[in-house]
This record gives C-alpha cells, sequence and structure tokens, in this order.
C-alpha cells in the first residue's frame, strides 16, 4: 500500500530563504497564539496582558505605520482585550542567524510610545543571558517606563509549547491539534527556529588560548563565551523543564541577578584568571541544586551537587544510606564527605563504596555531615554540532541531563526527626 503524506497546517516545504522562513514562522505563531489561549497567557501574561480564559486575542502581520514621515512596518502587532482593558505589543522577529539592531528596536519602541502602546516583543535565536535581561546592548528604555521591551527566545516558545502539551494538556482537542503542529514545525531544521548549539567565533582561539594559559579580558573572546555560556545554561533550562514539566532555572548569586553587568565580569574574570566557568541549575524538588564547572585548560567538565547526611545514625550507616540514595548512578562517579567544619575530604569513588562501605569514613575521624557528589567527562571541543566529534554546548547538555538521571533524581534529601514531647504524667 502506497505510503501517503498527512497533510499539515503548517508546511516547511517551500521555505527557500531566510526572509521566507521568517515570514512563514511570524504568520504561524502570531496565527496560533491567536487561537491557542493556553499559549497565549503563558507567552504574554508575564508581560502584562489578561490571563483571562476568555479574553479576545487578536494577532496581525506585518502592519503598517507612519511616524516622522516614515513608513515603519514591524512584523506583527498582538492585542489581547478582556472588558475594557486592553494589553497590545508590536512584534518583530528573525529566525536562524539574523540577528536584529539595537536602533531598530529602538525606532519601535518609540512607535509603541507613540501610539500608546503596551509593549515591544522581540523573538531570535538569541537566549536571554538571565532572566528579565534583553540580549541586546543599546536599547534605550528604562526600567520604570510604562513601555517596556520584552525578549522571548525560539526555544522558550518551543519549551513552553511542549510541556504545555505533555504536562498541562489543552482541553480543546482542535487546539491541541493546532498547538501539535506548530510544536512540529518549530522542531523542523528548515523553520528557522534554531537550538543552541554554536559557541561562536572565538570559541577555537579561547579554547586555545586556555590551554596554553594565554586568555586574557582584552580580546573579545573571553567576553563572548561568557555570555554565550550563560546563554547555554538558560538554554539547558528551558529543555529539562520541558522534558519534565517543571519550572527549571539558571541560579545566580543576588548581586548578579540585579547586576548583569557585573555577572559578565566575573565571569570574564574568572574565565581569564582561572580558565574556568561555573554556573549552577535549580530543579524544583531535588536535594539541591546542580553545580557545574568547566575547566577549559583540561578539557573537563563536572556537574555535582552537595547533600545532608543523616545525622541519626553512625559513620558505617551513613555511607550506606549514601549508596542506597545512588542504585542507577555508574561506578565512576566520585563522592567526597566532610565533617562538621572540615575543609580536608575523604574521597572515594561510588564502585569504591559499593564494594566497602568503611571507604567514606575512617574510624579515628569524626563521623561524616555532609557530602559532594560529582561526575566528570570530557568537555567536548568542537564549536558548534554536526562534526565526527561532539561540540562543547552538546557535550555541556549531555553531562546535565546523565547526571539528573542517573544521581539527583533518585536521591530523597535526609530530614531529621521531629523533636518528642515526653509523656505526660500518669495520675496514680
Amino acid at each position: 500500500m502506497e505510503k501517503w503524506k498527512a497533510a499539515r497546517l503548517i508546511p516547511v516545504t517551500g521555505i527557500d530563504s531566510e526572509r521566507e522562513a521568517e515570514g512563514r514562522a511570524t504568520s504561524a505563531l502570531l496565527a496560533v497564539l491567536s487561537v491557542v489561549r493556553d499559549l497565549s497567557i503563558l507567552v504574554f501574561s508575564p508581560m502584562g496582558a489578561s490571563r483571562a480564559q476568555t479574553a479576545n486575542v487578536e494577532c496581525f502581520t506585518e502592519p503598517r505605520f507612519k511616524a516622522k514621515d516614515k513608513n515603519i512596518r514591524p512584523d506583527g502587532l498582538v492585542r489581547i482585550s478582556y472588558g475594557k482593558a486592553s494589553w497590545s505589543a508590536l512584534v518583530e522577529v528573525k529566525t536562524g542567524t539574523a540577528s536584529m539592531t539595537a536602533d531598530q528596536v529602538n525606532a519601535y519602541w518609540d512607535l509603541a510610545r507613540a501610539e500608546k502602546m503596551d509593549a515591544v516583543v522581540t523573538i531570535t535565536n538569541d537566549i536571554s543571558p538571565a532572566p528579565g535581561v534583553h540580549p541586546l546592548d543599546g536599547l534605550r528604555v528604562q526600567s520604570n517606563s510604562p513601555v517596556q521591551v520584552h525578549h522571548i527566545s525560539w526555544t522558550q516558545l518551543l519549551t513552553t509549547s511542549v510541556a504545555l502539551k505533555q504536562h498541562k494538556g489543552v482541553s480543546d482537542p482542535e487546539q491541541a491539534w493546532i498547538l501539535d503542529e506548530l510544536i512540529r514545525y518549530l522542531e523542523h531544521p528548515a523553520s528557522g527556529a534554531l537550538q543552541f548549539d554554536d559557541m561562536g567565533p572565538n570559541w577555537v582561539q579561547v579554547r586555545s588560548d586556555a590551554r596554553d594559559d594565554r586568555l586574557t579580558a582584552k580580546n573579545n573572546g573571553p567576553s563572548d563565551i561568557a555570555q554565550r555560556w550563560d546563554q547555554l545554561l538558560r538554554f539547558i533550562a528551558l529543555t529539562i523543564g520541558a522534558d519534565i514539566g517543571e519550572d527549571v532555572q539558571q541560579v545566580l548569586p543576588r548581586k548578579h541577578s540585579k547586576n548583569p553587568k557585573l555577572r559578565h565580569e566575573t565571569l570574564v574574570a574568572a574565565l581569564c584568571d582561572e580558565n574556568r566557568l561555573t554556573g549552577a541549575l535549580r530543579i524544583p524538588n531535588t536535594a539541591g541544586d546542580i553545580e557545574l564547572a568547566c575547566d577549559l585548560r583540561a578539557a573537563k567538565l563536572t556537574a555535582s551537587l552537595q547533600l545532608n547526611l543523616p545525622e541519626d545514625r553512625g559513620g558505617k550507616a551513613r555511607g550506606t544510606w549514601l549508596k542506597k540514595q545512588l542504585p542507577d548512578a555508574p561506578d565512576d562517579v566520585w563522592i567526597e564527605v566532610y565533617e562538621r567544619n572540615g575543609r580536608t575530604p575523604t574521597t572515594c569513588s561510588l564502585g569504591k563504596l559499593r564494594e566497602d562501605r568503611d571507604a567514606i569514613w575512617a574510624k579515628e575521624r569524626p563521623e561524616p555531615v555532609r557530602a559532594v557528589i560529582y561526575w566528570s567527562k570530557d568537555m567536548g571541543q568542537n564549536r558548534r554540532s554536526g562534526g565526527k566529534n561532539p561540540s562543547f554546548a552538546a557535550s555541556v547538555k549531555s553531562l546535565v541531563e546523565d547526571f539528573y538521571r542517573d544521581v539527583v533524581q533518585t536521591i530523597s534529601p535526609w530530614q531529621p526527626k521531629p523533636s518528642k514531647l515526653p509523656d505526660p504524667p500518669t495520675l496514680s
């Protein structure tokens, strides 16, 4: 029997240019957002739009405006109305490797203010280095402006759609099918919605300079790689969050989350001084944050987790408890245990602990109170995916996923039992 091709709502055939990909992706996304209300709530309500399920969502492509004797045509316009309240935004879209300029977005911001709109929304393959931070430098918008500029990456749109489909669900079957068609389209390489897999043109030189301990902040390379590292961590957080249906977040020190410039400068300094990149991801309901370290000089990646050991049992029993928490972890996972206020750990592999539960603790030493579980792997060397050898981004993503699957998700953190009140006295 002949195998027939199913008809598609959003076909990928016939896309022969970046401009065609951009126009089709814009039209497809806005059309789906106007119909699938659950998705438009997830996308636009954080920007200030109504969360009402019955709100009216209108989406337009290539609206034309005239400002200062110039014709301005953004890629789209969204208007969400509920009762007497209305929220509207201009939308500018780029696909593939295309990027927008600060002058272009600033012009749309001026237009949005003149037209009394609420926001400008940019959609590209660039991933924000931190929540609420636009990846484009040079924007004039201030934090207290009534018209804000918001950014959402294609990866975030795709992972949001996947999470909605797989974990929350869309009750209306027709809307569910439309959402599935959007997901299928965005996952196709021809759509121009790319996954993060490129460390940029400076990667090879930075990798080489780190190996020879010659990195310097005077060059643009370390600054570019530091920014892409943060984008990679946010990309991994988005993809894992979509897979498990949880809000996975990149963890930043408070002073860094409030000051993206300080965060960037700290990363660049660590890269140049120590040839290292570090970060952390927080997955809900786990024993702790997944901490990541990349040693470019040694070409090693390490994922680690800190946790407290049970204090209601002896040292040997603590080793047994730890071993039972890791039934599926490979033998080359390593464990460090620390005494209270101790700085020098006792270290052994999980394979050794499985053979000898005493390997983690010496009788002449105080009992350990906390442990660090870590797993190291070789760092991918390539700038981007597609070659014979794994790319750097793919190797980091693989380590995080494997560490979560084989180590973190099996651990139930120890909690002390509540103190008991004494029994009431008996009356004789």
